[in-house]
């Protein structure tokens, strides 16, 4: 029996006072308490589905039933990990409040999810994205955006938290502060320049005074994420690339074709700012299917021949 066997362990009471500390104490944004409120009804639905009340009689067995039966449902496994996540913070907490003895969903892991290559553009589809003439000052901002994020393999958040001193175009260089706080400095290549040239020139006249970030929006304050988002959602239509396009799948050609035509592994990771070398992989495995396709394609063994 628990330390707290006094008290009552009711599921019901115990979600809504966690639900309360949430969101009292640990200042948690309302969107992230309603995730936490999702996850817990979706438990609690289970528990009145196997005639289960009190959260005592919650153990790792029936924890695991229930991530098996998320799965079976169809809920992609990223979710049940981020489920069982949320589980957990409930249950230390009622640890806290001495209601349990041990974190039951300490021990319970997620199905594995299965690994997604990155979507990329080829250098073609690269080409005709960027070969464009702006006709206003927007268009020409989009142009600079484009060109960075391929130039220089920037995360969204990188770029829309750069400043203008941040770019140095004499030296060809950004200034950019990643995950954690880490800060690095990238090349920029010789379109990105040119195209960060005019869009500064243009930024002069739109800008509000004081702003200091690198790109602004129509009313002159630093541009959001979202934003960034639609813009280079609705080049990729007005260009006709025929398949959505978000600012990461930049990032992953820029890092796709650096390995193509380098094979520096560790070059890459320290351009994309990556803590550890196997987030890095996943580009090795981009970068054989494309050697695979040029075998195939060359090889006299591995060609079909018409029968």
């Amino acid at each position: 029996m628990a330390a707290g066997a006094d008290h009552d362990d009711a599921f019901a009471p115990w979600r809504t006072r966690f639900l309360a500390y949430l969101n009292h104490e640990r200042r948690l944004s309302p969107n992230t308490v309603a995730g936490y409120a999702r996850d817990l009804a979706s438990l609690e639905a289970f528990m009145e589905a196997h005639g289960l009340s009190g959260v005592r009689e919650l153990g790792t067995w029936q924890l695991r039933a229930f991530a098996a039966r998320c799965h079976r449902r169809g809920l992609h496994p990223r979710s049940i990990a981020r489920r069982l996540s949320a589980l957990r913070s409930f249950f230390r907490f009622l640890l806290r409040e001495r209601v349990i003895d041990t974190n039951p969903a300490n021990d319970v892991q997620a199905p594995k999810a299965p690994r997604r290559l990155p979507a990329t553009l080829d250098a073609d589809q690269v080409g005709a994205l960027l070969d464009a003439s702006p006709e206003d000052p927007l268009e020409v901002r989009d142009l600079a955006i484009l060109e960075l994020l391929y130039s220089s393999g920037l995360r969204l958040s990188e770029l829309t938290g750069a400043d203008c001193t941040d770019l140095d175009l004499e030296d060809a260089t950004i200034r950019v502060t990643g995950k954690g706080g880490r800060g690095r400095i990238l090349p920029v290549g010789r379109h990105a320049r040119r195209a960060l040239m005019l869009w500064l020139k243009q930024r002069a006249a739109l800008a509000a005074h004081g702003e200091m970030a690198l790109f602004v929006g129509r009313g002159g304050q630093r541009l959001k994420p979202r934003g960034v988002q639609r813009r280079v959602e609705r080049w990729a239509r007005q260009r006709g690339l025929g398949q959505q396009l978000h600012p990461h799948k930049l990032r992953h050609s820029f890092a796709t074709h650096l390995l193509e035509s380098s094979s520096d592994l560790r070059g890459v990771q320290e351009l994309l700012g990556h803590a550890d070398i196997a987030t890095t992989q996943v580009y090795t495995h981009l970068d054989f299917q494309h050697l695979a396709q040029i075998y195939d394609r060359s090889h006299p063994r591995a060609r079909r021949r018409g029968r």
